[in-house]
C-alpha cells in the first residue's frame, strides 16, 4: 500500500495526499483574504486546478468537494462562480455548509478528493 504526501510545510498536514489513486486535497481558501466572495471563489478554485495538477490530475477528475461558506448570502455569488468552473458534464458530489473558518476575513474554503487522470 503506497501513500504519497505533498506538500507537507508544516506538522499538521500535507497539501496533497494521493492513495490507491485517489487525491486528497486539504482545504483550500482565497489567495487575498480581503477579496469579495468572487474573487476568494474564483482564487481558491485556481488553487484546486494548480495542486489537481501537480498531483496528475484535473477538474474532470473531481470525484467529491465540500464548500464551507461564511454567510449563505454569498451562495448565489459563489454558486455563480463554481457553475463557470465545473465542467459541464463532470459535475462532483458536492456539499455546501455554512461554517466559520479559520480567519474572520476568509468567506469560502474547500475540501476536494479526485481521482488520478490516466
Amino acid at each position: 500500500m503506497s501513500i504519497t504526501r505533498l506538500g507537507i510545510e508544516r506538522r499538521r498536514m500535507s497539501k496533497i495526499v494521493i492513495h490507491n489513486d485517489t487525491i486528497y486535497l486539504c482545504g483550500q481558501v482565497a489567495k487575498d483574504s480581503d477579496a469579495d466572495i468572487t474573487e476568494q471563489t474564483q482564487t481558491m478554485l485556481d488553487k484546486v486546478d494548480d495542486l489537481l495538477a501537480q498531483a496528475g490530475s484535473d477538474r474532470q477528475h473531481i470525484l467529491s468537494a465540500t464548500l464551507y461558506i461564511k454567510d449563505m448570502q454569498d451562495f448565489a455569488a459563489m454558486n455563480k462562480v463554481w457553475d463557470d468552473w465545473v465542467i459541464e458534464g463532470y459535475s462532483p458530489a458536492r456539499a455546501c455548509v455554512q461554517a466559520s473558518l479559520a480567519r474572520p476575513e476568509l468567506l469560502v474554503e474547500i475540501s476536494v478528493v479526485a481521482a488520478v487522470s490516466s
